[in-house]
């Protein structure tokens, strides 16, 4: 039989049904894996084994009754960002040391619903802000890929760098992550998994720790395409306690796999040429023009002129949203307590001991633009310049443009501790470069593996749709898959 973690969700759940495997059995494989691997890749912060063991017994039961849900029995890893009832939910930060919170997210309820056992939190950025998984209170996740020139530490990608780690390196059947600015997309590319950030309000964002509201969205990562649709299906969900989801429907994304590309049109945005893009990329991405092309697409040259202005108006609007909502964060009523002098001694020790240097520049950033003086010509444009860019893709997609095809990150995984990046957080900030208008636009985003670079590190494409048109991202997607193949790190843990 094969090693039962490489079994896909798809596969897993088809020999669950048939009774071929037990729940059980699956579970143990993972967690004897996430026992051997997990010292060295650092992917779980706190690894739920008598939890998972007993969810799925409960699976067995139920699968052996024939009432088994759309995810019965299979093992996931959460994000350390959702909140899981009476579990480890710290976001990675030393100031929510020890919370355990008493509700769980809907995401994960709803995820907990359909049957899927859970494995443990994940590691990830400190409240969601990086993009290497290096400011992490837990320490650096490691990728399990390695380059063939170096046998260096290389990050996973962030802030969601713990769930691409562990569904790449097999620790998982599939992972919940978030996306902010590209904190799905962008660690997927990195581990040769599949990440899609859904159109803001498609999953409800209640119990999940907040970065910035307006922008936060949840989705999966997964080994594929078709595993990411069925993950999808079952954390999308209208909910009542947030008034940001939205009451549509929840399509069959898997039915959408497999359909044909003829006649689509599929933009290129001009602005997405950015100087010094590394030939790799550029090779890539002409790689995936030809894979649509020979599929029967057209090809349309588009443009999104307010591009340019997307970064930094994302690091003015996320900061000061993050500002607000660390607020909260004081010591008072959960979490990590600093003694003071008095009450705001205690405050400003809290959270100087609490927060990490990344969360502080960010608070600091966000404090700033949202004072007396400033909110009108930082906040304020930002917000304008949003508009702006989200009417960009307005005006593409009414050109009957039906997907957007773009790189997903500007080079492949870097090393860990790298000094270039670590002196100038701008150019860890340049990560994000070809994922915020995505989140700026609240629209949907793909990344797929498109390839292997010249070191055989994993490459990855990304796909922007319209408003809550997840199905044709599904569909666009798995021709990128069907022609570029799958790609699995070696073991090297």
């Amino acid at each position: 039989m094969t090693d039962l973690t490489e079994l896909t969700i798809a596969q897993a759940r088809e020999k669950l049904k048939a009774g071929e495997i037990k729940s059980t059995e699956l579970t143990e494989a993972y967690l004897a894996a996430i026992e051997t691997a997990n010292a060295e890749l650092n992917a779980y912060v706190k690894v739920t084994s008598d939890k998972a063991l007993d969810m799925a017994k409960a699976s067995d039961e139920r699968l052996a009754k024939g009432e088994g849900g759309a995810l019965e029995g299979i093992p996931l890893g959460i994000k350390d960002l959702f909140g899981t009832k009476g579990v480890h939910t710290q976001a990675c930060s030393h100031i929510l040391n020890v919370f355990e919170p008493p509700y769980e997210s809907t995401v994960t309820q709803n995820l907990w619903n359909d049957g899927a056992v859970m494995l443990g939190k994940l590691n990830m950025d400190e409240f969601a802000m990086g993009s290497s998984n290096e400011t992490s209170y837990y320490g650096p996740v490691k990728n399990p890929w390695r380059s063939r020139a170096s046998n260096a530490d290389l990050v996973p990608g962030g802030s969601s760098g713990g769930s691409a780690s562990a569904v790449s390196a097999r620790l998982c059947a599939g992972a919940t992550a978030t996306d902010t600015g590209g904190s799905i997309r962008q660690p997927a590319a990195f581990t040769g998994t599949v990440g899609i950030k859904p159109t803001y309000g498609r999953c409800s964002r209640w119990g999940i720790v907040a970065f910035a509201s307006s922008l936060d969205q949840a989705g999966p990562i997964a080994r594929d395409v078709r595993d990411a649709a069925i993950m999808l299906k079952s954390m999308a969900s209208v909910d009542d306690k947030d008034t940001t989801s939205v009451d549509l429907p929840v399509p069959d994304y898997e039915a959408a796999i497999g359909g044909s590309v003829k006649g689509m049109k599929i933009g290129i945005p001009k602005e997405y040429r950015v100087d010094n893009m590394p030939e790799e990329i550029e090779k890539l991405w002409q790689q995936g023009i030809d894979w649509y092309r020979d599929a029967g697409a057209e090809i349309v040259d588009i443009s999104l002129p307010h591009t340019k202005y997307a970064l930094p108006a994302y690091y003015i609007v996320a900061p000061a949203e993050a500002s607000s909502n660390l607020a909260r964060y004081d010591g008072v009523r959960y979490g990590l307590r600093e003694h003071g002098k008095d009450i705001t001694g205690m405050y400003e020790n809290t959270r100087a001991s609490g927060f990490g240097e990344e969360v502080k520049r960010r608070v600091m950033i966000g404090t700033y633009v949202l004072s007396a003086g400033y909110y009108d010509a930082y906040y304020l444009r930002a917000q304008k310049v949003r508009t702006l860019i989200k009417r960009d893709f307005e005006n593409v997609f009414a050109q009957g443009v039906d997907a957007i095809l773009t790189p997903a990150t500007p080079s492949p995984a870097f090393e860990i501790g790298d000094k270039e990046l670590a002196a100038d957080p701008v150019k860890m900030y340049l990560n994000d470069i070809f994922t915020v208008t995505v989140n700026m636009a609240g629209l949907p985003g793909i990344a797929v593996p498109a390839g292997l670079d010249n070191s055989g590190l994993p490459l990855g494409l990304q796909l922007i749709g319209k408003p809550f048109d997840e199905e044709t991202l599904f569909k666009t997607a798995h021709v990128i898959e069907q022609a570029a193949g799958k790609f699995s790190p070696e073991k090297c843990w």
